[in-house]
């Protein structure tokens, strides 16, 4: 089976632990779902797999690639749910895997989606929409519901809110400003590069500023996944009572922690990690009912993977990266 895996665990050069070739189908459990994939995409979870931040290295060879879109051998299209919970529902009450402390992400424990095939959960897989081809559904199990949990279940807005999307440009970034704007929230963003700026509002951003620049107003919530580099801003831009929703520190996660504007002025700093299944439901219903498209920025084959895993590593890129098989 074609596949672009893990050989290695390689902190320092993480493309040379990559291998894009032929391996065997991995075993996985008997009552999964094989999935054959027409696409999937790339996010930077694959690059600190080869980096063994993501991967443990008694784990590899690993298929990478958390995110899916394809066909069941009975011929339902599908997109892939990428989190593997371990509880179970009972009766009616509905389990939220984000919060399960046992879960995984394909690719950490069982074999990704950057293959021909992968086997997953029959819970793990929704119906694909038909207003979105199979690159766009390809898109969203990782960066988009990861914003959509983010901005509607975690930032305690409405439509109508300002939101502030920190570090436009990002995969996680991108994705909320197309999706703030789906749910109809005013969004402005920063960034430190004016081209991202611009490719911010040509996405439907209000405002763009410059990365810790003095804003026109306050704001009801901030999308955070810069950390260190923005937290002082993020914290000083919200109003009273407003909230900061947190999914990632790419630029380190250890901030100062200006308690007392937090407690002074009730600030709500709340974590979000991917999303539920449920949260995923939602997500395909609103792209579906407002047409919203996530941004693809190039396309590659699943044979050149290395091509576009270089693309991701050198960080020039507006929108996902998909593989098509």
């Amino acid at each position: 089976m074609l596949a672009a895996f893990a050989h290695a665990i390689s902190p320092e050069d993480p493309l040379s632990a990559l291998t894009v070739g032929d391996i065997d189908q991995p075993e996985t459990p008997v009552d999964w779902v094989t999935v054959n994939v027409k696409a999937a995409s790339l996010n930077h979870h694959d690059l600190w797999s080869l980096k063994g931040q993501a991967l443990k290295a008694d784990r590899v060879p690993m298929i990478l690639g958390s995110d899916a879109a394809g066909v069941t051998d009975d011929g339902r299209e599908v997109v892939v749910h990428a989190v593997i919970g371990s509880a179970q529902q009972v009766g009616e009450k509905i389990f939220d895997e984000t919060l399960d402390t046992r879960r995984s992400l394909l690719s950490e424990v069982y074999p990704g989606t950057l293959a021909e095939r992968v086997r997953v959960p029959a819970g793990n897989l929704l119906d694909k929409p038909a207003s979105l081809t199979f690159e766009q559904a390809a898109c969203l199990p990782t960066a988009y519901l990861t914003a959509y949990r983010m901005l509607a279940h975690r930032s305690n807005t409405t439509a109508g809110d300002t939101v502030l999307i920190q570090g436009a440009g990002g995969g996680v970034a991108t994705a909320a400003i197309l999706l703030a704007k789906a749910l109809g929230l005013n969004v402005w963003v920063t960034s430190r590069d004016q081209a991202k700026r611009d490719a911010a509002l040509a996405l439907g951003a209000d405002l763009a500023f410059e990365s810790n620049a003095k804003l026109p107003g306050k704001v009801d919530a901030v999308i955070e996944t810069v950390g260190e580099a923005t937290w002082a801003h993020s914290l000083r831009s919200l109003r009273p009572g407003g909230t900061i929703v947190v999914s990632g520190a790419t630029s380190g996660a250890m901030p100062p922690a200006d308690l007392n504007r937090v407690f002074f002025l009730q600030l709500s700093i709340n974590g979000s990690t991917m999303g539920s299944i449920s949260d995923f439901k939602e997500l395909l219903a609103l792209m579906e009912s407002t047409k919203t498209m996530p941004l693809i920025d190039s396309t590659y084959s699943l044979t050149n993977a290395r091509e576009a895993f270089l693309a991701m590593q050198s960080g020039n890129v507006n929108g996902k990266l998909v593989l098509t098989v």
